[in-house]
């Protein structure tokens, strides 16, 4: 049955639906980058807030950038901007079709149709999930990229942006001037620190062609830092049959596993729904929340996925299952990640590691190694480089940690250990390729890269064991230095 409000009541009833007259929703939030973790998590909550009767003026008006997005946006207006869950859970699956979204802006070039809806009244929060590496970081100082080609012409075009930030800052303008007031910027990405960094994307890129402009944005508006968590895979021909064995004919269904976490800073200018009600967590402390995710379950993603493709291991399930994968995860979590790690209210770094492990090991989340590998050049100095210095400020070797970056470089070299090939996986994945053969016969040269390992290339303590295993990894091969390391 294809999915549409006429067909929702005539879907089979084991399927959850919206119990809300989704006619009289209005809109509070605009969300840019509608993809698959998106719409099984914030866009989830809403919906759950929904279904108690709650949050009636906060609807979600998806939104893109880019040329690509329009194609997703005809999907979503041909079946009413519904999307199917599917929980993937051991004990069995489960639909829910989800309708917390109730429009699409346009996409087009210039975003003027983004920038009009965003400076409407009636839009409080503008949300964003854009990936790590989206937010024009400098990746050497962390600060602001100003010569990005994107952002200078953001800059000298301010009324035809080509990026979400510039189509955020144009809003602004028309909403300072008009006297509407500001909105919430909330980035819902896996940043430490994500909604200071969202604040200094956008004032940084208003700086460039508007002064007032920015110290505006930046003493009126708002940017919470927030934790996000939840296991989503890709969707691909798999995910749309699985869909239709419920009985659902939906364009973009989205998996995912029984598991959800959203701690969010509570700093909203102009005001927010009460997702405390659905199960996320309004704290003053997001720091340690997401420095538990970040290190332990992003950082684990990062010890396993590589070395999982070098070895033609397709899903983290698969890692988890491996002799070798599996116990190198625990060794490295436990050994060097786990004890620089501070508890929450809600787990002990302990329990948490257990309860990632479990999540990893989940075989009906068919999550791909190349998905998680996927932009090694932002993921490994934001989630494996904090927990090789937090080792080394305590006098702990790095081994586990040193032979988990060798990994990373061997797999840049874009072959598998049966001689297959990697086929691109990062946007710089011709320099990191090059860098990587050089490294085989001279691996100080891998750490070179300041903009990733900072000055780590510097410290002997880390510098040798990454050495020594990338040595071990080229001469004897991947599983004969996880062997060495394990034993």
């Amino acid at each position: 049955m294809k999915l549409s409000n006429i067909t929702l009541r005539d879907l089979p009833e084991t399927i959850k639906r919206p119990e809300y007259d989704r006619s009289v929703l209005t809109p509070g939030i605009v969300h840019i980058g509608l993809g698959n973790f998106h719409r099984a998590h914030q866009s989830w909550y809403l919906h759950r807030l929904m279904q108690m009767g709650l949050a009636q003026d906060w609807a979600i008006v998806g939104a893109g950038v880019r040329p690509y997005d329009e194609e997703m946006r005809q999907k979503f207006v041909a079946q009413d901007y519904l999307t199917t869950l599917i929980e993937l859970d051991p004990a069995g699956s489960s639909a829910e079709v989800v309708g917390a979204m109730i429009d699409y802006v346009p996409v087009e070039d210039g975003n003027g149709a983004l920038i009009e809806r965003m400076a409407q009244p009636d839009i409080r929060i503008v949300a964003l999930t854009v990936t790590e590496g989206g937010y024009y970081i400098d990746p050497a100082t962390k600060g602001f990229d100003a010569t990005h080609p994107d952002i200078v012409h953001d800059a000298e075009n301010p009324w035809r942006p080509r990026t979400a930030f510039g189509a955020m800052v144009a809003a602004l303008k028309l909403r300072r001037d008009r006297g509407v007031g500001p909105f919430t910027g909330q980035s819902c990405d896996n940043l430490q620190g994500n909604g200071a960094v969202l604040r200094q994307t956008v004032v940084s890129l208003a700086r460039l062609s508007d002064p007032d402009l920015a110290d505006w944005i930046n003493a009126k508006c708002s940017f919470p830092n927030a934790m996000v968590d939840c296991i989503v895979p890709a969707t691909g021909p798999q995910e749309l049959e699985l869909a239709k064995s419920f009985g659902i004919e939906d364009a973009v269904p989205v998996t995912h596993e029984n598991f959800r976490q959203w701690v969010i800073e509570d700093a909203f200018c102009a005001g927010r729904p009460d997702w405390d009600k659905a199960g996320a967590v309004f704290s003053k402390d997001v720091h340690s929340y997401e420095t538990m995710k970040i290190r332990i379950l992003n950082g684990g993603h990062q010890v396993i996925a590589p070395v999982g493709e070098l070895l033609s291991v397709v899903t983290i399930s698969g890692c988890m299952e491996h002799p070798l994968i599996g116990q190198l995860f625990e060794k490295v979590e436990r050994e060097e990640i786990m004890p620089h790690v501070a508890p929450v209210p809600e787990f002990t770094p302990q329990t948490y590691v257990a309860l990632i492990k479990k999540r990893f090991s989940n075989p009906k989340i068919v999550d791909t190694t190349r998905r998680v590998a996927f932009d090694g050049s932002s993921r490994q100095p934001g989630f494996i480089v904090p927990s090789i210095r937090a080792c080394l400020a305590r006098g702990i070797a790095p081994e586990g940690l040193a032979l988990t970056s060798a990994l990373w470089a061997r797999y840049c070299l874009g072959t598998r250990e049966d001689g297959s090939e990697i086929a691109p996986n990062d946007p710089f994945w011709s320099d990191l390729r090059a860098l990587a053969a050089q490294a085989k016969d001279e691996p100080k040269v891998w750490l070179s890269m300041r903009h990733i390992y900072g000055d780590l290339g510097e410290d002997v303590r880390f510098a040798a064991a990454f050495e020594r295993w990338l040595t071990t990894i080229c001469r004897e091969g991947v599983e004969a230095a996880l062997r060495s390391y394990l034993t």
